[in-house]
């Protein structure tokens, strides 16, 4: 095999795999080391750099990291219930752990640099934007039709879930010190606004239009038949306070589940959630639908509404026809009638959350921007630049729901973009970002980092009493972890960023580090092709995704070959080894933001 070239950063990504799965690759194992020494106010900045939003984010990110954590694959392959770090949990105890952090943050420039930039919407997207040029000197300018900033931050995700104090705070850090908030102020015209000449526009206005279900009865029983998201921001801004007793939700998403839980803090005592699709092929967070059903709200699958019952204009009830999933020779899955009888359920009110839409009827056709077949902006996925260089879009208006998190990744690429267009650069030419290895020797037996692996399973978080939760909307459900749990969770983290880099010339083979590792993870042997290699390792290495560390030009004419994913990086290879041929070195990457960083060197 060909031997790893570790200077090129890309073989890293595949290691530190929570890092990388991050839209916004924050650094997390080093915040969650920090953690772990009570550092919160750290720990917490590290966040607030890269994803910009740790205590909303603590609570509600739909958590791409935590499928990626090694951890789980670790477990797996001891034969171990597969629990990845709880990483988001901890997130959010760096938030709730914090000090005053106010010294921390970017001061904006008394000295503007005389570029004008207008954010329409004040959802994650366009305050991430307005994050990142802001101390930069740019003169940016926020707008929204609803009086307060913060998107669907504050207008669909339930209380009980986000606390409103923890989206003041957070959306305060960018309103109160970087930008102009115009709340309160719909944009009807995209000619208008390009008329006022800012030297860019953002366009970060989510997908605010929920589809609707055209069948029979939906007219005549329209009174207690509501769009999930439109009923959500309406409990939200307190224009909806109760709903009937029977409720159905429509839907199998995020916003089905917070339908159904809110539902049940208003009111409803028979709560049920229809899904047209199997469980496990629910778009839910797998910890959404369980969230749900703990509150006693039972998801019945493989059923499609059919029509809506009324007597008079009241809404009595809904039919559903009974599907299967039927799979076609090349997998694609179609969704057919069983052919057993419709069924029935009596309701009082129905939540139909089965999907959003952009809605940008206020761009006119003609000022420049194209649009495809889907009626969305035709946008370039490295850019984020519209068919008019100057107009970027982002977050769910670029590409169609996706997390908050996506939407900060989203807005730190238009950032960089805007920032270079505004410089006069070629905006396809993105930063690199910042690299590092750095040794973690403090001697010949000791590191900078804890090496202590915790064979503890993942820890639950803790959860307020349900007759409590329950009776109050406004009543967070979560308590988070406290900080002795927080230590114990964060002892679970591998430290997939300290990387075990072997020297060949240090090497005498004398296999004592194969003796000390604790997973069989090295292995000294003749070279070969890939494939057979990894069946004749210490341990077998079927995970093909994940690249073998391979070194040659040993004495012998072997190779060292490590299977990476499941070493622990406990160091006791760097430890035992006479020579010093194995090290522990941090692998530190920084994403390059907005700025002197991101710009060519005149």
């Amino acid at each position: 095999m060909k031997p790893t070239d570790i200077a090129v950063p890309d073989y890293f990504h595949k290691v530190v795999d929570c890092q990388w799965a991050c839209p916004a690759h924050t650094p997390v194992p080093e915040y969650i080391r920090l953690i772990a020494a009570g550092r919160f106010d750290d720990a917490y900045m590290i966040n607030w750099t890269s994803n910009v939003f740790p205590g909303i984010l603590g609570r509600t990110c739909d958590r791409p990291c935590e499928p990626a954590c090694r951890r789980g694959r670790v477990e797996e392959q001891n034969l171990q219930k597969a629990e990845p770090v709880a990483i988001c949990r901890l997130k959010r105890v760096a938030a709730d752990s914090k000090g005053d952090i106010s010294k921390y943050l970017p001061m904006t420039p008394s000295q503007k640099n005389g570029k004008r930039i207008a954010c329409v919407g004040a959802g994650p997207a366009s305050l991430t934007v307005a994050r990142d040029l802001a101390p930069l000197g740019y003169e940016v300018t926020v707008f929204d039709q609803d009086p307060r900033a913060g998107g669907m931050i504050r207008s669909q995700i339930p209380r009980f879930r986000l606390p409103e104090q923890i989206i003041d705070e957070e959306v305060g850090y960018v309103i109160d010190r970087c930008v102009t908030f115009r709340g309160g102020v719909r944009i009807n015209s995209m000619k208008k606004l390009l008329d006022e000449g800012y030297d860019a526009i953002f366009v970060g206005t989510g997908a605010p239009r929920g589809r609707d279900l055209d069948i029979p009865g939906r007219k005549e029983a329209g009174k207690n038949i509501h769009v999930g998201i439109d009923w959500l921001s309406s409990v939200s801004f307190g224009h909806i306070s109760k709903i009937g007793k029977r409720v159905i939700v429509l839907g199998g998403g995020n916003t089905a589940m917070d339908c159904c839980r809110t539902s049940r803090r208003l009111g409803g005592t028979d709560v049920k959630v229809i899904v047209r699709s199997g469980f496990d092929e629910m778009k839910a967070s797998p910890w959404e639908k369980e969230d749900a059903m703990h509150e006693g709200i039972p998801i019945l699958n493989f059923l499609v509404p059919k029509e809506f019952v009324h007597d008079s204009g009241k809404l009595a009830g809904v039919v559903l026809e009974k599907v299967e999933a039927v799979y076609d020779a090349h997998g694609r899955r179609t969704l057919v009638p069983t052919g057993e009888p419709d069924e029935q359920f009596e309701c009082d009110d129905v939540l139909i959350a089965v999907g959003q839409e952009n809605a940008f009827s206020w761009i006119e056709r003609d000022c420049g921007i194209e649009f495809n077949d889907r009626e969305m902006p035709v946008v370039d996925e490295t850019t984020f630049q519209s068919s008019l260089p100057s107009v970027l879009f982002g977050g769910d208006a670029a590409f169609g729901p996706k997390n908050i998190i996506w939407a900060v990744a989203h807005g730190h690429e238009a950032a960089i973009s805007i920032d270079r267009l505004c410089n006069g650069e070629d905006t396809r030419n993105r930063p690199s970002p910042m690299v590092n290895l750095i040794s973690q020797k403090m001697g010949i037996h000791e590191w900078t980092y804890d090496n202590d692996i915790s064979n503890e399973l993942r820890h639950k978080v803790p959860l307020r009493e349900q007759k409590i939760a329950l009776k109050d909307i406004n009543v967070e459900v979560e308590l988070g972890f406290d900080q002795k749990l927080a230590f114990d969770e964060a002892q679970r983290c591998l430290n997939c960023d300290v990387q075990t880099v072997f020297s060949s010339p240090l090497c005498i083979e004398c296999d004592a580090c194969v003796d000390i590792c604790p997973m069989d993870c090295i292995t000294f042997t003749e070279d070969g092709e890939e494939q057979e290699l990894r069946e004749r390792l210490s341990a077998p290495a079927p995970n093909l995704s994940q690249d073998l560390y391979v070194a040659g030009a040993l004495k012998t004419g072997r190779v060292m070959v490590k299977d990476e994913d499941v070493c622990l990086h406990c160091g006791l290879c760097a430890e035992r080894c006479p020579t010093g041929a194995w090290d522990m070195r941090k692998f530190l990457l920084n994403m390059t933001h907005a700025g002197p960083g991101c710009r060519s060197r005149k």
